[in-house]
């Protein structure tokens, strides 16, 4: 990878690596989250998405920009403006295959309907589907999502905004929503597996009773070698009647099955998630899953669990788990962030940048940035730094503000911490 000289370094509380920001002009930007990198499949160009106010929620019908940047030229553009984002994930940017295919979501606000965008940014050509996406295949083929409307009637932040009163309520299992997979190449898209199927995996759940409750799908991921999927099921007692975004009384189960829809396991059912956890991640090798778990309800602690459900035990006895934590293929290193609030936070509105050993269980505070900007109008506009490994596991992107009350995408040079 080249970095222009025209991207400054981030000097900021002294970094234990060399950080630059690849967002120095306007601000507003964003990464989409801690599974998936900016950079694109050669390593030449990072994609972000520039948020069109990042104070106040801006709602429905009012548009965002995908920027590229070059990281040899560096220079940026403005490649598409798309209506269909939310604040957290932007409108989930993911590379293909290469690095002509960038896709995203967009709403046609005619009809209010979701779209999943195809776009080559180098050549500025599109092709759009219905439909939506989360989570894009390694291998570039599929996009994975979840309903992206009705994401919101859990937590605002993942999905894309469309008025709210058009937003449904799923009231029972639903047999037409649930995962879905659009074939890339082809545009065609499937329901993988429905929440009628889903909530068969869920013990608590009687056949009987299951209009008592709100089923949603949430967050959808590929495991690293492409083999299976994470899918989280939330849901709330009807009768709670509780508004649009809005986690309160919500139970979390995290599923785990084939791209075919077999083979299917409650890795993490509520009765675990209850005692308080978030963030659930593939390890590198695609046979476990990690995640924040307060496991013997005493606080947070960094757990691991099999995509069975089986063996789910802390990786440390005596290490805090927060934010968005995700392990290196040496087996050796995890790197997360922190919230504001959290207790490894500095407690001025900046957080860490956590880089753990497993087999010593040092823990080094790799950097400090800002979290947040003023004013926020509430936790959705929250920054959240969501550390995200390059393709090459040597470069580490994140979000951060730096002094200057806007958001800004960094990248890190890890080779420093990775050789010693």
């Amino acid at each position: 990878m080249r970095i222009n000289t025209a991207f400054p370094r981030y000097t900021g509380f002294a970094p234990a690596m060399p950080v630059w920001c690849l967002t120095p002009n306007e601000g507003r930007c964003i990464h989409r989250f801690f599974d998936t990198s900016p950079i694109s499949p050669s390593g030449r160009y990072a994609a972000v998405f520039r948020l069109p106010n990042e104070h106040h929620h801006v709602g429905a019908g009012v548009a965002g920009h995908v920027v590229l940047i070059d990281l040899e030229n560096g220079t940026e553009s403005v490649v598409a403006e798309t209506f269909g984002w939310e604040p957290q994930m932007g409108p989930n940017l993911n590379w293909g295959v290469d690095d002509h295919s960038l896709v995203f979501n967009d709403v046609d606000v005619s009809t209010w309907t979701p779209q999943l965008v195809h776009l080559d940014p180098l050549r500025g050509t599109e092709k759009r589907t219905t439909g939506a996406v989360y989570h894009v295949s390694p291998d570039g083929r599929y996009a994975a999502a979840a309903n992206s409307v009705t994401m919101r009637r859990t937590q605002c932040g993942y999905g894309v905004w469309i008025p709210d009163d058009l937003v449904r309520r799923n009231v029972g299992a639903r047999d037409d929503d649930g995962l879905f997979i659009t074939d890339l190449q082809t545009g065609e898209r499937t329901l993988l597996l429905s929440l009628a199927k889903a909530v068969k995996c869920i013990p608590e759940l009687d056949e009987n009773t299951l209009d008592n409750w709100e089923i949603y799908g949430f967050h959808s991921k590929w495991s690293p070698q492409g083999d299976r999927l994470i899918f989280t099921v939330r849901r709330r007692l009807v009768s709670h009647q509780t508004p649009l975004n809005d986690m309160a009384h919500l139970r979390f189960d995290v599923l785990t099955l084939r791209p075919d829809g077999t083979d299917i396991h409650n890795a993490v059912p509520a009765d675990q998630w209850e005692k308080g956890g978030h963030h659930i991640n593939w390890f590198p090798d695609g046979t476990k899953l990690s995640m924040n778990l307060s496991i013997n309800r005493d606080g947070m602690r960094l757990c691991q669990v099999g995509y069975d459900g089986s063996d789910l035990q802390p990786m440390f006895d005596d290490v805090v788990g927060s934010g968005h934590p995700s392990l290196h293929p040496n087996g050796r290193h995890i790197v997360t962030d922190s919230y504001a609030q959290e207790s490894v936070a500095f407690g001025d509105g900046t957080v860490p940048l956590r880089w753990i050993d497993r087999e010593t269980g040092r823990e080094e505070a790799l950097l400090r940035i800002g979290a947040r900007t003023e004013p926020c109008e509430d936790g959705a506009l929250r920054v959240d730094p969501h550390p995200a490994w390059d393709r090459t596991w040597r470069y580490l992107v994140f979000n951060g503000v730096a002094g200057d009350n806007t958001r800004r995408v960094f990248l890190a040079d890890m080779k420093p911490l990775l050789n010693r």
